[in-house]
């Protein structure tokens, strides 16, 4: 008997038997939506995970100093230098764009009766690169706004509606600690799980040298930038450690006198709980997948054990044990195709609904400023 012989008896048998075919296609395609289900949440967690954590900046480095802790000046405190940014940026080749940053929380922000508290971030233009600052609406700061000391501001996304709610931002006059500025530029919403001090949605951006009518501007908090490349990161951060040991004087090799953190070295850590939770899904669908395929073994054990009558028959008409056993082989081949095509329709639909649906929210807000 050929093949053609068999598979025609075989939906022929299907179809006769078209409720347990149905239960069992059915069990097979929960399986293999679920697994389908499973590992596409899995690789979009990596994914989304990825996404809000390099919204910090990619390949970010941040500079800020502390104390000598070697020899005789053990324990005097550095400051950064303003001055110091531009010879970082000449004089380190490997230093693709750098930024002071100068940070003042607490500064009260008003605009026509509605007043908030905000935090005030004043840095060059450099900084919109090295922090992947997206604008929506209007610009960012540019060149001539740092030379000029423009009182000009790009407002967070989250400052910009409770300030302005649905209304256009750009363009209008707003106070802060009293001195007017004009907003040139609001931020996209920002998905961020990393951060220091305060999200950005939740700032507001000023050009360094216009701080200056707040308060000091030669001694910035941090140095904020990026190397040309992620695989000179680590000659960067010495050539730039040695560049500050040899500008105040201390040991190139006293890395507590001046913290260089590269955020990608927490890269790992993201990396790590991803793995760790698209193997726990995985497990999961491989699970799910095996209770189906011990249920179409349960299913079909049972069609032989009903059909013992029919396969006697079969036999006493003289059909070889191979072909039998050809035909009971070929129906559950077909109940696993159709299951799984199915299954992987079903899967792909459901991906595409969740998919629309917020991901990661609220639970990776940080509304504490410290992260």
């Amino acid at each position: 008997m050929g093949w053609r012989y068999i598979l025609r008896e075989s939906v022929a048998a299907l179809r006769f038997y078209r409720h347990r075919t149905l239960f069992t296609t059915l069990s097979l395609a929960w399986g293999v939506a679920c697994f389908v289900l499973l590992m596409s949440y899995g690789e979009g967690f990596e994914r989304a995970l990825v996404k809000a954590f390099t919204a910090v900046g990619q390949d970010l480095i941040i500079t800020c100093a502390w104390s000598y802790s070697r020899r005789m000046r053990a324990g005097r405190s550095i400051r950064l230098e303003y001055d110091h940014a531009q010879v970082l940026k000449e004089s380190v080749p490997l230093v693709e764009f750098l930024s002071p940053e100068i940070m003042r929380h607490g500064l009260r922000m008003q605009y026509r009766g509605r007043q908030k508290e905000a935090t005030v971030r004043a840095v060059w233009p450099e900084y919109g690169i090295v922090r992947n600052i997206r604008i929506t609406d209007g610009r960012w700061i540019n060149e001539e706004d740092r030379q000029r000391r423009n009182r000009v501001a790009v407002l967070g996304y989250e400052v910009a509606r409770e300030l302005f709610g649905e209304a256009p931002a750009v363009n209008e006059e707003i106070t802060l600690n009293g001195m007017r500025f004009t907003v040139i530029g609001v931020m996209n919403n920002k998905l961020q799980i990393s951060n220091y001090n305060r999200r950005d949605n939740q700032c507001v951006f000023i050009p360094y040298e216009t701080f200056s009518v707040f308060g000091d501007i030669q001694h910035p908090w941090f140095y904020v930038w990026r190397p040309v490349t992620p695989d000179a990161r680590e000659q960067a951060i010495r050539m730039v450690r040695a560049k500050l040991a040899e500008l105040h004087r201390f040991s190139p090799n006293d890395e507590k006198a001046v913290e260089i953190l590269a955020f990608s070295k927490f890269m790992n850590i993201i990396n790590g709980m991803s793995l760790a939770v698209k193997l726990l899904l995985g497990f999961i669908g491989a699970l799910t997948l095996a209770i189906g395929g011990v249920g179409l073994a349960n299913i079909m054990l049972a069609s032989v054990l009903e059909r013992t009558r029919e396969i006697g028959t079969m036999q006493a008409l003289g059909a070889p044990r191979s072909v039998i056993l050809r035909q009971f082989l070929c129906e559950a081949a077909l109940v696993v195709a159709a299951g799984g095509a199915l299954g992987v329709l079903l899967g792909w639909g459901a991906t595409a609904v969740i998919g629309s649906m917020p991901f990661l929210g609220p639970a990776f807000r940080d509304n504490t400023g410290v992260g």
